[in-house]
């Protein structure tokens, strides 16, 4: 018998009988002793780490010695964060756990003896994830483990919505978001103007100093030629739009680097209609010496380096990083832009965020948005890009919510997500703890039935994910 440690087996290791394993995870009480009175009152009680001693034996086969063996064995277990650690006699439990202690070996001709010693923070055991789909608004979810679970709800929008719940039967529940009495005006906080994915290029018009030519595909916006020129020099297009005063512009650009010397920039710069410059929101590598991506955001046109740049290499500085895929966002509501920035991982979710805002005290960006650039380009001399596209360019019209109105949170194709495990509100990836409402809260999975109700009626397709948890 033997043991996989996050990840990973070895061959030579092989445990032995007389594992320390504890059949549930360790329980200490705080008891209250009252004089004259027999024995005490049970005033609290808590689970504490759980703590494995592993007897094994190594076969040095393939060692040159026992020393080479350990290093091998340190390399593999020494980590700083908890790992799974699964048994070969119960695949279907995961402990969480750090190798903690020393290990002494007593050594044969052959082979070693000793114990490794484990601890676990989180001191419970989990079975495989699981996947619940809802088959209506009121379901009964089975958690057949021994202690309560944490669960994940995804909620896939089907109608417009100004709150989404979910309810159990303990009245314990997760709300965000505002339910709408009858007398409430319910009104679009957004709305989209334009969302160019690629397919509808032919819209768009070639922009003053374009150079080359640009692909467009339902997959995003490619580039077929840079074109010649010296320093920057690529495709550039323009579109119009009905004039916004409040708006949003959502920038999704992806771009790979694999040497040093390769160069890239994908700008969107967008104008009042008088052709001022409101802004400009860019990723690019301009470095020839290393891997160096840089996120900016400006407010109004270029005047020098860092003026009115809300995000820039001060504090948006990404080195050494082959791969950026994400999002840039500007939203201006009166005389406030408010910048965002996130790198979108595997699972679409936001990391690596950044909000920033300007306010624009006399004002000189003020104008109505009406021009939309997009270009994506090379420095002359250096290499191009292993991967460089706009994924999507998106402008929604803002509108402001008054004290007697409810907006829409939520509309047809986004995914509201409640990850209880780990104390999030996500829409589309995005964090979006601020739509929690007072009172709710992150509530878990009791063994055995659970009841849960969603509100509001038929808005969503749900899932819930899960891993029955053990004492």
């Amino acid at each position: 018998m033997s043991f996989t440690f996050n990840g990973v087996r070895k061959d030579y290791l092989r445990v032995f009988v007389g594992l320390e394993r504890p059949a549930w995870a360790p329980i200490e009480e705080e008891i209250l002793e009252i004089p004259g009175r027999p024995g005490g009152i049970i005033t609290k009680q808590h689970t504490t780490v759980r703590r494995l001693n592993i007897p094994v034996r190594v076969y040095k086969r393939g060692f040159d010695s026992l020393e080479e063996l350990e290093e091998d064995l340190a390399a593999w277990l020494v980590t700083d964060e908890p790992k799974p650690l699964e048994f070969d006699h119960k695949p279907n439990r995961v402990y969480y756990a750090k190798v903690t202690g020393e290990l002494i070996f007593t050594e044969y001709p052959q082979w070693a003896d000793g114990v490794i010693s484990f601890i676990c923070p989180d001191p419970y055991k989990y079975g495989p994830e699981l996947e619940a789909v809802f088959p209506s608004d009121v379901v009964t979810l089975t958690n057949n483990g021994t202690a309560e679970a944490e669960p994940v709800f995804e909620l896939t929008v089907k109608n417009p919505v100004t709150f989404a719940m979910i309810a159990n039967q303990d009245d314990e529940y997760m709300l965000i978001g505002t339910p709408a009495d009858v007398e409430t005006e319910v009104v679009d906080e957004r709305i989209l103007v334009m969302n160019e994915t690629g397919s509808t290029l032919d819209t768009w018009q070639e922009a003053p100093g374009s150079t080359g030519r640009f692909r467009g595909s339902d997959n995003g916006i490619f580039v077929d030629s840079y074109g010649s020129g010296t320093g920057w020099h690529g495709p550039r297009l323009i579109k119009e739009i009905n004039p916004l005063e409040d708006f949003e512009i959502e920038f999704v650009v992806n771009a790979r680097t694999n040497r040093a010397e390769q160069t890239f920039r994908i700008s969107t710069n967008y104008y009042d209609e008088y052709n001022n410059e409101l802004g400009m929101l860019r990723l690019w590598d301009l470095s020839i010496h290393r891997n160096h991506k840089v996120v900016e955001a400006r407010v109004g046109p270029y005047v020098g380096q860092h003026v009115n740049y809300p995000i820039s290499s001060r504090n948006y500085n990404i080195q050494d990083q082959l791969v950026w895929y994400g999002l840039i966002r500007v939203v201006r509501e009166g005389n406030f832009y408010t910048f965002y920035v996130a790198r979108i991982d595997q699972r679409g979710r936001h990391v690596d965020t950044l909000t920033q805002t300007f306010y624009d005290a006399n004002n000189e960006f003020a104008g109505r948005l009406r021009y939309i650039r997009i270009d994506i380009a090379k420095y002359a001399g250096t290499e191009t890009a292993t991967e460089v596209s706009i994924s999507r360019i998106s402008v929604y019209k803002r509108n402001r919510v008054e004290e007697d109105q409810t907006p829409y949170i939520a509309y047809p194709g986004d995914v509201i997500e409640f990850d209880h495990k780990n104390a999030d509100i996500l829409i589309n990836g995005e964090s979006r703890a601020d739509l929690k409402q007072f009172g709710a809260s992150f509530f878990k999975l009791k063994p055995g039935e659970n009841q849960l109700v969603v509100s509001p009626d038929d808005s969503f397709d749900v899932k819930c994910r899960y891993r029955s948890t053990y004492l």
